[in-house]
């Protein structure tokens, strides 16, 4: 037993600096490390604000100072004042909007997608609009819209008088619309980049396979392109629905703070901060908008899960021969 004893070596103890240099110990440093790090952040500047948020939504209270505990009737008011309803029904011309935007998107990337004479040149053209800053938009789309200048000037050069087309910006028919039009030139670009990029990962033999069973390119993108980049499109679908529920930047600064019905939710809510001082209000405002978002993007989900579930990833090698198969016999 002494001997066994005796024969077990002395480890020499490590000092603080040699224990910390070893492999496995900077291992677990950089993993903890980074680790802490992102979440410390989000900590701080994300669920300690939104926290905040929600104990400010109940009380009525300034930027100074706290008025009253006033429970849920912040809440109750958004849904009862006709000006909070209305700017939030407002957001479904921007929804529409949306679709509309994606749906140009994805026909300008498949087109884009493949061998087209000068195609670069209009991919350019068609992303530059989102690389303006919001703001300029605004201030373009402003002169656009008035009345006798860019728009009209053109409509007329085809032979439509003046007198007979409407107040693009005045006539509250037809202004909500035109905002929503500006919207979709600017955005359109950026979801046709994500699209390309997903219909240049599918594979090429899937096309060939249906070009020799008879398919032709609508039926290709019908069972082949749209199933393939599945993933993708309800990507943008949620982030587009999900933004316009978000609109901001085309009402404040076309029509100077939401004018003449044009104030989005989003606006409503930056008057109640910062102009009536009403930052309880402003905050409960902020929870039911997200809220509302998170509403909106279960119901895609559901929708795409449950409605478009027949679309095929094209992740599975085993089922390529199947989609070329279904674009021919349709």
């Amino acid at each position: 037993m002494a001997q066994s004893m005796a024969a077990k070596p002395n480890r020499p103890k490590l000092s603080f600096k040699d224990w910390f240099a070893l492999p496995r110990v900077q291992k677990w440093f950089v993993i903890v490390t980074f680790a802490i790090v992102p979440l410390l952040l989000l900590l701080v500047f994300t669920y300690i604000p939104f926290g905040k948020m929600i104990e400010y939504s109940l009380y009525d209270r300034s930027y100074t100072k706290v008025r009253a505990f006033v429970g849920l009737k912040n809440y109750l008011r958004i849904f009862t004042k006709k000006d909070y309803f209305d700017a939030m029904f407002l957001s479904l011309y921007y929804m529409a909007g949306a679709l509309v935007q994606l749906a140009l998107a994805l026909y300008f990337a498949t087109l884009l997608s493949f061998k087209t004479r000068a195609g670069n040149f209009f991919k350019g053209t068609i992303f530059f609009p989102y690389l303006i800053n919001g703001i300029a938009i605004g201030f373009i789309f402003k002169f656009f819209y008035t009345r006798g200048f860019v728009l009209d000037t053109v409509l007329q050069a085809l032979g439509i008088p003046l007198e007979s087309l409407p107040y693009w910006l005045r006539d509250q028919s037809i202004n909500n619309i035109s905002l929503v039009a500006t919207s979709v030139w600017r955005y359109t670009g950026q979801n046709m980049v994500m699209f390309i990029g997903a219909i240049m990962s599918v594979d090429p033999t899937l096309y060939e396979a249906a070009q020799i069973d008879g398919a032709n390119r609508w039926k290709q993108f019908l069972y082949i392109i749209l199933p393939s980049i599945k993933t993708i499109v309800m990507l943008n679908v949620i982030l587009s629905i999900t933004g316009s529920l978000s609109a901001f930047e085309p009402p404040y600064v076309i029509m100077g703070g939401g004018a003449s019905g044009t104030a989005t939710y989003f606006i409503k809510m930056h008057q109640a901060a910062h102009i009536d001082q009403k930052v309880g209000m402003a905050c409960a405002m902020a929870v039911v908008l997200m809220i509302i978002i998170i509403i909106a993007t279960i119901l895609q989900k559901l929708f795409f899960r449950y409605v478009l579930k027949e679309g095929v990833d094209d992740s599975a090698p085993a089922k390529k021969k199947k989609k070329a198969a279904a674009a021919a016999r349709a």
